[in-house]
């Protein structure tokens, strides 16, 4: 992606502030995934946040600039949540350190501790996108430049991923949460936002919006499977935060390119895009079926895990309501991404055929979306490898 981001932003102004702050993002999103304890943790979450709204906001334009002030509100307010249930586990003496099935890990805990926990989760699902504080990707997506939008939804939603992870099965435990209203509401938001997310993007036509609901709702598939608290679907999580990284990071990189290259933005605009762009248009087809979940490529690894895990989770009645909206997200899915491939390639009889002008970008932009093609088709096909790892984490917290 910073490959790519060269040859973008050459045609944008201030690109060195944007490398700049691309590059410290990168380096305290580093530091936040080897946080040892939640107060470090906090600190460098606050400065993902303050550091990337500067990308966001990179035009200048008063679009830009709501934008990213809406997404520093969402931003703050989730990080409000996540402090106050630092604070209220604070009160209670306990030790906030990292450690595998949690340190608190009580099986009758208090009203108060509950309550805590269910305040990071919607804090820090703030960052991954979660119902009801989902509103900022929407509105940051489209603005922003996109290396910052790859950045954005492959990277940083993850952060908040990672924040519930830790606060959920390294600090509070999931005995402490299994079966009890936190749980279960953890679970409801999610089939949520899955479903909403992927309706939003069917009926969304600004191509880099559609793709922001498409985060929405593919990040919920991550915070579903976590919720379930049974090992295959916490394996099928932690599966689906990498392929969906790739995959996405590659949507965006595609839809920056044909940006880039036409300043197309619009979905009606794309009809035979195909034919002037084959190769971006191709990777763009490939993440697509990917995203979709159609075998052998990595998603459908994921997605397998985490509907047998929540089928296995024994949960009345949301063990089988998951597997169904995910079903369904699947068919909205190919909805909103399959027919940009048809009409790209397929653009009908009426097209002019004459007018064609190669709009290819160069290997800047070529080579990261095929490098991470080709690994989001061939982690499909040879997953053991991070199946053994993530079996490993898995088996450690559950």
């Amino acid at each position: 992606v910073g490959i790519a981001s060269f040859e973008y932003m050459a045609h944008e102004k201030n690109e060195q502030r944007f490398y700049c702050f691309y590059l410290v993002v990168g380096g305290v999103l580093s530091a936040l995934a080897f946080s040892g304890n939640l107060l470090t943790m906090y600190v460098f979450y606050e400065m993902m946040t303050l550091t990337s709204m500067p990308l966001v906001m990179h035009n200048l334009s008063h679009e830009a600039i709501m934008a990213g002030v809406k997404y520093l509100f969402y931003s703050v307010a989730g990080a409000f949540m996540v402090l106050f249930g630092f604070f209220l586990f604070n009160a209670e003496g306990r030790v906030l350190y990292f450690a595998p099935g949690g340190i608190i890990n009580e099986p009758n805990p208090s009203g108060i501790m509950l309550f805590a926990v269910f305040l990071m989760i919607i804090g820090f699902g703030t960052k991954a996108g979660m119902f009801p504080m989902h509103g900022w990707l929407p509105t940051a997506h489209p603005v922003a430049p996109a290396p910052a939008s790859a950045v954005l939804s492959g990277v940083i939603t993850k952060a908040g991923v990672l924040g519930i992870i830790r606060s959920v099965y390294y600090v509070a435990g999931p005995d402490m949460i299994k079966g009890t209203w936190v749980q279960y509401t953890w679970i409801i938001l999610s089939i949520l936002t899955i479903f909403m997310g992927s309706m939003m993007a069917y009926k969304e036509k600004v191509m880099k919006k559609r793709l922001a609901y498409s985060t929405v709702s593919q990040v919920s598939y991550i915070l579903f499977g976590l919720s379930m608290m049974q090992p295959i679907a916490f394996v099928g999580a932690l599966m689906h935060v990498i392929f969906h990284s790739l995959v996405k990071n590659t949507l965006f990189v595609s839809a920056g390119a044909i940006i880039c290259k036409t300043g197309k933005t619009k979905v009606r605009q794309l009809v035979g895009i195909g034919k002037e762009m084959p190769v971006t248009m191709w990777c763009f087809t490939l993440v697509s079926l990917t995203l979709i979940g159609i075998p052998p490529t990595s998603a459908f690894v994921s997605k397998w895990y985490l509907i047998s895990g929540a089928l296995d989770s024994g949960i009345p009645g949301l063990s089988w309501v998951g597997p169904v909206v995910l079903l369904i997200s699947a068919l909205l899915t190919a909805g909103y991404l399959l027919t940009i491939s048809i009409k790209a390639f397929f653009p009908g009889e009426d097209y002019n055929y004459t007018k064609l002008v190669n709009h290819e970008p160069t290997w800047r932009m070529l080579l990261p979306m095929v490098v991470m093609t080709a690994l989001a088709v061939i982690l499909g096909i040879w997953p053991a490898g991070l199946m053994k790892i993530f079996a490993d984490i898995a088996a450690s917290v559950l």
